[in-house]
């Protein structure tokens, strides 16, 4: 598989995705659009983390469908996504994830976790899935944690942060709930040992913005770090550099990066608010990934209609690579290889 950007067009007349081909200098061109044989909200943003998502052996790439209620699961190659699947994800999916062919998608509206089993010819529902999540929890992300025994969501509407255990059939067990540190849990991304760091949009309160640290271990869930804040608004967005030293996150009302660092022990510490500024100021700085050998971190800026992207130093410090424009108004979602 070639180095690759992919962003969701998240249209209601057709969902396509995007792809872009990134050189070794990290900068992008467009390489082509796919259409997912489903249909997007048409909504300038997406209210979620990991819309699109590489699996993690490279090879195919999950779209979520959230106009036509479907999850579509392409292969990836060279030169082209070829749709291998097109299925119903029983409700409005906005958040994907994958680890070892199994694959739970998030769906939002009716909330419920519904789980597949990638094969060679597409996706097989799990049985006892689709699971219901509680009324009003307004789910934001689901996502395997590292040693792929369970699933963690984060839940605004309840300010709360549930773990699913899995087993190796995709079969969900009892789930244990914790409080989240601060209001608004958002995104997620793990970092060291299972550390999983969490964005708080408290709100959309204006220079509210933080993210807690958790450390999972034996289904339990434990706050380290609680609400370091970062001074900014409306933080959404979480990833993790591959040696798990720093998270970088979005700010979608502000138009900044901000990175933390992690510590040993799972504890957080804000060490720039403004590691990499878009437009400052200028809202709809939301999904990101970084390239797959941790290099370089693109952002979509759905409001502006372009992607940002920064070249990461070893102490995880950005510097900025350039800018590509003339996405779609209802871009969603970003995973880069």
């Amino acid at each position: 598989m070639s180095d690759n950007v992919y962003i969701q067009s998240n249209e209601p007349e057709g969902n396509r995705v995007l792809a872009f081909r990134r050189h070794p200098d990290g900068t992008l061109i467009q390489r082509g659009t796919f259409s997912t044989g489903g249909a997007g909200t048409g909504s300038p943003h997406l209210p979620s983390q990991g819309s699109v998502v590489i699996t993690g052996d490279g090879g195919h790439l999950l779209v979520t469908n959230a106009g036509s209620g479907d999850l579509s699961v392409f292969t990836t190659g060279e030169d082209a996504l070829t749709l291998l699947h097109t299925i119903p994800s029983g409700g409005t999916p906005r958040s994907v994830t994958e680890q070892g062919g199994r694959v739970f998608v998030l769906n939002t509206e009716g909330p419920s976790l519904a789980g597949f089993r990638l094969q060679d010819g597409g996706l097989d529902p799990i049985p006892d899935t689709p699971r219901a999540l509680p009324d009003g929890s307004d789910p934001a992300q689901v996502g395997f944690v590292p040693d792929g025994r369970g699933i963690v969501v984060t839940n605004r509407g309840t300010d709360s942060i549930t773990f699913f255990p899995v087993d190796e059939s995709g079969r969900l067990g009892e789930p244990v709930e914790q409080s989240s540190s601060g209001p608004t849990p958002y995104g997620f991304a793990f970092a060291k040992e299972g550390t999983l760091v969490v964005t708080e949009a408290f709100g959309a309160q204006k220079g509210k913005a933080a993210a807690s640290s958790y450390v999972l271990s034996s289904g339990s869930i434990r706050p380290v770090s609680r609400s370091v804040g970062n001074g900014r608004s409306e933080i959404c967005w979480a990833v993790v550099t591959n040696d798990g030293r720093y998270a970088f996150t979005t700010n979608f009302a502000d138009g900044a990066v901000s990175r933390y660092a992690v510590n040993d022990d799972g504890g957080l510490s804000l060490e720039d608010a403004t590691a990499g500024i878009a437009i400052d100021g200028e809202t709809g700085l939301r999904d990101e990934d970084l390239s797959g050998d941790g290099r370089f971190l693109y952002v979509l800026n759905a409001d502006s209609q372009r992607i940002f992207g920064w070249t990461v130093g070893a102490d995880g410090t950005l510097s900025p690579l350039g800018t590509w424009n003339g996405l779609p108004a209802s871009a969603a979602g970003l995973a880069a290889s």
